[in-house]
């Protein structure tokens, strides 16, 4: 007796997913392109823009993203890069992110890297693109950090925090920019309180928020006309605004003195104190930041405050941007303030 046997059932092939080639043929751009417009860079044309997206909406490349995602189960974890976390700014925008990433539904994992070691860096970021994650944010602050995240062509979204590179428009008075806003109201508060003998001590230079805030120190004085009279370099630490602030003391008359962070500026106060200068009654001080600490400086420091928490919150938004669309976040301003406190005063001397 015969038995018929069934056909067997024919399932087709699932259509193939577009990728960031595909999308770039499209778009008529390269594939560095269509990447650095994935990872969030600000810097790219508007036509270019343009044309990235339209393609990436004509090949329906984030459907395809989600696709695959959600064959796995999509994927609640999002990794954070981070480096020199031991720094208030990148540890409390880290806090931030994290913060955002819970609110949304998502974990945060932190992936700390060593900045001096580029071997070790490119090791766990090919580690990372092995994991099962709905996206990246990569917290750069150094040239060595930008340049290994531009180097690498994430496989899921990924967000670029930056400073990812340097911008003329952090020179200016946008109230957008925490840079070029925090250095002018800092600036015209000491302008208006009669000084014209400035001195500013930098952050290093391998970092571009060092390099912004010291542009953008120019930028505001050249505004009053007026040419500052020397600056210094520190780490970022106490110590070395302690060892900067020297040149300040000893080498100038200066009646102003505009600090890159506020770690530099409690050091710098000692110094001052130190040679015989006190604050605010012969040198006025500014700091940037406004960390926990520095209401009680002695005396309490007029710093620029910075939200880093709601850097933080809006960096991972901008990622979630990425992963659903547009529409999946709303940022809100982020404007600095001066918080001015009792080391800053009239100028004795004109």
């Amino acid at each position: 007796m015969d038995t018929e046997r069934a056909a067997p059932d024919v399932v087709a092939a699932p259509p193939k997913a577009a990728t960031i080639y595909d999308v770039a043929r499209l778009a008529g751009v390269s594939h560095q392109t269509v990447s650095r417009y994935l990872k969030g860079y600000e810097g790219i044309r508007p036509a270019t823009r343009e044309r990235v997206e339209q393609a990436l909406k004509t090949l329906d490349y984030r459907m395809n993203m989600a696709a695959r995602s959600l064959a796995t189960r999509r994927s609640n974890r999002v990794a954070a890069l981070v480096h020199d976390i031991v720094q208030v700014g990148p540890s409390k925008t880290a806090q931030g992110a994290s913060s955002g990433a819970s609110e949304a539904g998502y974990v945060l994992d932190f992936i700390s890297l060593d900045f001096r070691d580029r071997e070790a860096i490119d090791a766990a970021l090919d580690l990372v693109n092995r994991q099962d994650l709905a996206g990246v944010i990569a917290l750069s602050t150094t040239d060595d950090m930008s340049a290994a995240f531009a180097a690498t062509d994430f496989r899921m979204p990924a967000y670029i925090v930056p400073e990812d590179e340097d911008d003329d428009d952090l020179a200016s008075d946008d109230p957008h920019t925490v840079h070029g806003h925090g250095m002018k109201v800092s600036v015209d508060h000491l302008v208006e309180l009669g000084h014209r003998r400035f001195f500013y001590i930098a952050g290093p230079t391998g970092w571009s928020s060092a390099r912004n805030r010291e542009a953008a120190y120019h930028f505001a004085l050249e505004h009053h006309g007026i040419t500052s009279l020397g600056r210094a370099e520190g780490d970022w630490s106490p110590a070395s605004g302690h060892r900067a602030a020297h040149d300040a003391a000893v080498h100038t008359d200066a009646t102003a003195l505009l600090v890159a962070n506020d770690q530099m500026a409690l050091g710098a106060m000692l110094a001052l104190e130190e040679a015989g200068k006190r604050v605010p009654d012969d040198v006025s001080v500014v700091g940037f930041d406004d960390i926990p600490e520095a209401p009680f400086f002695r005396p309490p420091l007029t710093t620029v405050h910075q939200d880093f928490d709601l850097q933080g919150r809006i960096a991972f938004g901008r990622l979630l941007q990425l992963i659903d669309g547009p529409g999946a976040y709303a940022e809100p301003p982020n404007i600095p303030e001066l918080v001015v406190r009792r080391s800053t005063a009239a100028a004795q001397r004109g």
